[in-house]
């Protein structure tokens, strides 16, 4: 269950600080908390993670290994509307690609996430 209680991303460009930040503390359910009930991770490679249960238990194996991510450089949000294209370049040259949808309440939740494009 998604605990109502962690920050909501009040914009686009919070969603991959929040990541990091929930990442590095082990945070399995506030992960989970930045994406909507039916999203799509690209996790493994090859393989789409549909819908937050499916989406927590490859975080789960993630986090399992106990990662420290460092925060990387973000490019700024591309929003038109209520849809934002968020991306960023990792310590390790992976890029990332999410797309963030604004929700009823103002806050965004990632729909769409490709943590490693190139």
């Amino acid at each position: 269950m998604v605990n109502d209680e962690h920050v909501p991303a009040l914009e686009p460009d919070d969603l991959g600080r929040l990541f990091v930040e929930r990442l590095n503390a082990g945070d399995l359910e506030g992960l989970v908390a930045l994406y909507e009930p039916d999203a799509v991770f690209a996790f493994p490679p090859g393989e789409q993670q549909v819908g937050r249960e499916a989406i927590r238990a490859a975080l789960g194996l993630i986090l399992a290994a106990r990662p420290q991510l460092p925060p990387g450089v973000p490019a700024r949000a591309l929003v038109q509307g209520d849809l934002a294209l968020t991306s960023t370049r990792l310590e390790s040259g992976a890029v990332t690609a999410e797309v963030a949808r604004r929700q009823a309440d103002g806050t965004w939740r990632w729909v769409l996430d490709q943590p490693a494009i190139a």
